[in-house]
This record gives structure tokens, C-alpha cells and sequence, in this order.
């Protein structure tokens, strides 16, 4: 240990010492009030906490910061180019809003499976793997990142407010994807004919033989667009794979009973920092020895197991313990109130946003061209607008930590603001109401969204944190597959345009 102590069973150490000291004996037995009613994977990760303390935010625990503030980069880098290329890509192949509807759901889809199978992997084959493959896949494929599970394992407590700042990187990625959508769709795309007209797709059953149409040379832009982003992944992929080596969790590596490997990766992580680990196998070992409980002090009920003893588990046996994480979340009345609260929020929540990053660039060109303002100028208003979520998410960190605010009334009031937003673009169209009020909008929403993904995982139990976090997600991600396909459908059906009108209004110069 660092301070120079060996852990017996004849030394009682002082509160001063170092986070592996605090483990100490007593009349031959073990004695940590904190460590009182837990499983012995519990206790093992408590130690670790402590370690993981006692370094305060050194340079290992900004550099896991940024790189997995580049994972929600990646998300909304691409979220948000589907919304931007699907104007020029309509016009190319002449679909309508109700296909469009079923291309955003299809995006919906992939997103529901990989929170699910990535939230699933990540247990299996452990963060490291997980970490970097979901980048390297996304630049070919697109992902959704298990990021915030990785920061929270290596954040020290008083720094948890930090996963409510890891939702900075979502107002950037959609930034960065609105600016390389600027600089190529409007001057790499179809636009119109000699008699101004847009030009029509080349398989359009309409199409006169030898008429001018949209072509694949002709409309490179939004080819140019993903091509970009697919390059920023794997340039995001080299940084976390090779110029920055990431440490397997030592909570994973302590679930699958590799204790020498955890301490290993503990000291690793302590040398980065320019420090000693304070962990030594003998605190695990001392732990082993001594445990004795398999109740949970936050919930004070039995809990599923965990660590070593899930290794002989068969696989009936695991579902069944899974099964009995979920049967917590409604063990009691308050409990499971704030369950469906909770689901319902996330529901909505991504119903709104799915929408709003699906359909919102193109209802936005359709209000700009209704009173003359041209394609570039619209890219470039996007620019503008998304510009503002960055300090939307500053601001909900912010209320994250004042106590007269909080979590509660900072979600209630942003929500309520990025509703109304929302109203008034529906009734009004000039230039400076479609930026102010989509800013508005987008400000709003990421202080929600910042303050709600941070907050989740605190009101929970911390047995079923990861659980409840996991299916609000699925939730949420389950009903943005239904909302494309409804709004497509509304705006179909909404009298303003029709087929023919929805693909031939958008690129005007």
C-alpha cells in the first residue's frame, strides 16, 4: 500500500490512512461500517471508489472524459445528418414524406438494437472492447455509445456532476455535422432546372426521355457529407484505440473474478496520474476472507448476486436474477411510481427529439422557401441554431448543482420553454422567428436533455442503476421508431403539401 502498511489481522489503522488502510481489523474481525449489508462484489467496488477518490480528477479521468464525450459526439453527429441529407437524397430518388418517415424510423430501429445489444455487450465482453468497437462500427455503420456507463465508472464522486457535461459533446457533433452539411449539400446538389424548376429524379415514371434530371454526379453533397463523418469516426477510433490505451473497468474486471487484473489496471491507472495505488491483492484477498453479507444497505432487501459467485450461474439462473432486478423497480409504491415516471419522461422525450432532428431541417427549408430565402442560407441558419445547445447543456449543469433549482424544477422548466418554442414556429415565418425560435428550441432541449440523463441514474437504488437506466433508454429509443412514421404521415395528410410538392420544394437557389 502507499503508506507503507501491511493489512492483518492484528493492525487497526487510523481514518486517516489511505483508501486501502480504511480496511482494517478488529478483534480479529473485519470492521467498515460503510461496507455493512453489501455483497462482497459490492465491497470490492466500494475500495474501489475509494481509490478512484482519492486521485480527484487526474489526467486519466479527463482524458476517459473527452473520449467518451466523443462517443455522444458521434450519436447526434449522425442523428442529425439524417435530418440533413434526406432533402437532397429525396430529390435524387424522388421518395416521398412517408418513406422518408420509414428511413428515419429504420435509424430509430438500429439505434433501439444497439442501445440494447451494446447495453447487453458491455457486461460481456467488457468496456474495453465495447468502447472502441462502437466507434470503429459507427463510422461505417453508426452506433449508440455505452459512454456514460464507462465516465461513471472512473469519475470520482465528487465529480459525478460531469456526466451532465458529457451532453456538451451532443450540441457539437450536431454543429459539426451542420457545418460540413453547409459547406457541401447546397453547392454540390441538384437545385433546379433551366426553368428554375427543381429537377426531377431520374426515375420518375414522369420523366420525359432524354429530360434533365437529378443525378448521382450531380448530387454528390450529401455523399460528401457522410463520407466526412465516417472519417471523423475512424479518426476518433485512432484516439481511443491507438494514442490512448484504455484500462479495462476494474469493476468489470472484479465481476469476473480477475482481481490481479483489476489491481494491475489500478496501478496503471495510478502511475498516468503520477501516483501509487493505495490497492493491493491482499485488500481483495482480506475482503474474500471476511465477507459475510448478501444484504443491500441502500434498499435493505436481498439483491441479485454479483461478481465471482454469477460466474457458476447457468444461463436460466442469470435471467431469472435479471428478472429479479426488474421486479425491484416496483418492490414498493414510490418506487415504482418513479419507475413509469421515469419511462413516461424518456418515452416523450425521445418521441420529441426524433422528430425535431428528423423533420425540422426539412419543415425549415420548406417555411424559407416560402419567402425567398435561399438553400445556403438555410444550412448556414443551421449553423446558427444548433450553436445554441452548447450553452443549454452549461446552463443544465449548472442547475444540476444549485439546490434551490435542482434537477426537478430545472427539467420542468426547460421542458415547458422548448414546448412553447415549438408552438410559435408552427404560427409564424420570417427569417429571424425561424432562427430565434429553433434555437430557443434546441437551447431548451439540451438542458433537458443534459439534467435528465444525468439525473437518472441517481434516483435509483444502486444495485438496479444500470437496469433502470438501461430500459428508460429502450423505452424512449422503442417509441422514436413509431414517431417518424406518424409525423411523416401528418405532414402528409396536413393539406400544405402533397407528394409531388414535398420532393420538388426544397433546393431553390
Amino acid at each position: 500500500m502507499a503508506s507503507g502498511k501491511e493489512l492483518n489481522s492484528s493492525c487497526v489503522l487510523d481514518k486517516e490512512d489511505s483508501p486501502g488502510d480504511r480496511l482494517h481489523y478488529q478483534n480479529g474481525h473485519f470492521r467498515d461500517p460503510e461496507m455493512e449489508g453489501l455483497t462482497l462484489y459490492e465491497k470490492k467496488a466500494l475500495l474501489v471508489n475509494r481509490e478512484l477518490d482519492s486521485h480527484g480528477m487526474g489526467k486519466y479521468q479527463w482524458y476517459i472524459f473527452f473520449l467518451c464525450g466523443f462517443g455522444y459526439l458521434v450519436d447526434l453527429l449522425y442523428a442529425q445528418a439524417f435530418g440533413l441529407v434526406e432533402p437532397a437524397m429525396r430529390q435524387e430518388f424522388g421518395f416521398g414524406p412517408q418513406d422518408s418517415g420509414h428511413i428515419f424510423s429504420s435509424f430509430s430501429a438500429g439505434l433501439t438494437a444497439g442501445a440494447f445489444v451494446w447495453g447487453v455487450l458491455v457486461d460481456i465482453i467488457g468496456r474495453q472492447y465495447a468502447f472502441n468497437l462502437t466507434v470503429l462500427i459507427s463510422s461505417v455503420f453508426g452506433n449508440i455509445p455505452i459512454d456514460t456507463t464507462i465516465c461513471l465508472e472512473f469519475l470520482p464522486q465528487n465529480r459525478r456532476f460531469l456526466l451532465a457535461m458529457l451532453s456538451i459533446f451532443q450540441p457539437l457533433g450536431v454543429v459539426i455535422s451542420s457545418g460540413i452539411a453547409y459547406g457541401f449539400i447546397p453547392f454540390y446538389s441538384c437545385g433546379n432546372g433551366a426553368d428554375k424548376k427543381p429537377l426531377p429524379a431520374c426515375s420518375s415514371s414522369t420523366l420525359a426521355p432524354g429530360a434533365p434530371c437529378c443525378t448521382k454526379a450531380s448530387n454528390m453533397g450529401w455523399r460528401y457529407t457522410l463520407i466526412c463523418l465516417g472519417a471523423i469516426c475512424v479518426t476518433i477510433f485512432f484516439l481511443r484505440f491507438v494514442v490512448f490505451r484504455f484500462q479495462e473497468s476494474p469493476k468489470f474486471l472484479l465481476y469476473r473474478d480477475r482481481d490481479d487484473k483489476a489491481v494491475e489496471v489500478l496501478q496503471k491507472i495510478a502511475k498516468f496520474n503520477g501516483r501509487e495505488s493505495s490497492i493491493t491483492l491482499e485488500s481483495f484477498e482480506a475482503l474474500t476472507n471476511e465477507h459475510a453479507s448478501m444484504v443491500n444497505r441502500d434498499t435493505d432487501m436481498p439483491i441479485p448476486n454479483a461478481g465471482m459467485e454469477k460466474l457458476t450461474s447457468t444461463w436460466v439462473e442469470n435471467i431469472k436474477t435479471e428478472l429479479q432486478r426488474c421486479k425491484i423497480l416496483f418492490s414498493t409504491f414510490p418506487l415504482a411510481r418513479l419507475t413509469i415516471l421515469v419511462w413516461i419522461t424518456y418515452i416523450f422525450d425521445y418521441w420529441g427529439f426524433s422528430i425535431a432532428g428528423s423533420f425540422l431541417p426539412t419543415i425549415l427549408l420548406q417555411k424559407n422557401n416560402a419567402i425567398d430565402i435561399s438553400t445556403a442560407e438555410t444550412y448556414r441558419n443551421f449553423v446558427i441554431i444548433y450553436v445554441c445547445g452548447i450553452p443549454g447543456v452549461m446552463l443544465g449543469a449548472l442547475m444540476y448543482v444549485i439546490p434551490r433549482v435542482g434537477r426537478k424544477w430545472a427539467m420542468v422548466g426547460s421542458s415547458a420553454l422548448m414546448g412553447i418554442s415549438l408552438f410559435l414556429f408552427a404560427t409564424v415565418n420570417t427569417e429571424a422567428s425561424n432562427i430565434g425560435l429553433n434555437a430557443m428550441e434546441y437551447f431548451f432541449q439540451s438542458m433537458f436533455n443534459a439534467v435528465l440523463y444525468g439525473w437518472t441514474p441517481e434516483v435509483f437504488p444502486a444495485p438496479i442503476r444500470g437496469t433502470a437506466s438501461g430500459l428508460a433508454s429502450f423505452w424512449g429509443r422503442l417509441f422514436s421508431i413509431v414517431s417518424p412514421l406518424i409525423a411523416a404521415d401528418l405532414l402528409l395528410k396536413s393539406g400544405e403539401v402533397n407528394n409531388e410538392q414535398y420532393t420538388g420544394m426544397i433546393f431553390t437557389s
